[in-house]
């Protein structure tokens, strides 16, 4: 299998991510080791979910994929042998990229994931009210302690990455390396429009909504169909 460097960090991954946003929503505890299971025996490491992830399910608790995901790695006990994705601020919340903010949920990813470090954390949404300053500051620190690996950004527009990228040289501070952009055969504006930033300056790409929300697999035959349309496909594909 053709495995790819994720830009320029140490991580290098098969050309498949799985996406965890199902899991404890459509996909309960059970099914999910289940697709876990036949994902690893298939050759895949990269598992992408979010403390944000299902949230929007009335009366979950906060990250249920975090963690039944979690319960999995303890329980098959391969946590060296897969790369785990996760993100901060899927609330999309003023703050949620601040420095304190940044801490409080890692330490809930970890606690949730059962695991002491991430392979990649993401930035969920941007943060407007937040510095890139302050929100890599605290990358930064969370990298030392060994906690994360790499970071990236996910659905950050172009200029948002620059001015980023920019304050990292200039402070000498860890760039975003991944990004993460809806893209799929029906909908490639955001992914387009980042293509020359990530190509000139060799930063990795994580897609999601591979499947269009299920739209590409040809589930949706009527208006009526539409009614019942899922917020997200369960796998991301990676593409450079």
């Amino acid at each position: 299998m053709n495995r790819r460097p994720l830009g320029r960090s140490e991580l290098v991954i098969e050309p498949l991510v799985l996406g965890g946003n199902v899991f404890g929503w459509t996909v309960d505890e059970k099914k999910g080791f289940d697709i876990l299971d036949a994902y690893v025996a298939e050759g895949f490491t990269a598992i992408d979910t979010a403390e944000g992830y299902p949230n929007w399910v009335p009366g979950n608790p906060p990250g249920m994929s975090e963690t039944i995901i979690g319960k999995w790695l303890k329980e098959r006990g391969n946590r060296s042998d897969v790369h785990i994705f996760t993100k901060v601020n899927s609330a999309k919340t003023p703050g949620g990229l601040k420095a304190d903010a940044i801490k409080e949920s890692i330490e809930a990813s970890l606690k949730r994931l059962q695991t002491d470090y991430i392979d990649l954390y993401f930035s969920h949404w941007p943060d407007a009210e937040t510095s890139h300053e302050e929100t890599l500051e605290a990358y930064d620190v969370l990298m030392r302690a060994g906690k994360v690996r790499t970071i990236g950004a996910s659905n950050f527009t172009t200029p948002m990455l620059e001015e980023a990228q920019q304050t990292a040289v200039i402070k000498s501070l860890q760039r975003y390396e991944v990004t993460q952009p809806r893209y799929n055969l029906y909908d490639r504006a955001e992914f387009d429009a980042l293509r020359d930033y990530l190509v000139t300056n060799e930063v990795g790409s994580i897609v999601y909504y591979s499947l269009a929300s299920g739209f590409l697999t040809g589930k949706y035959r009527s208006e009526a169909d539409f009614g019942q349309s899922p917020r997200g496909s369960g796998a991301q594909a990676v593409s450079r």
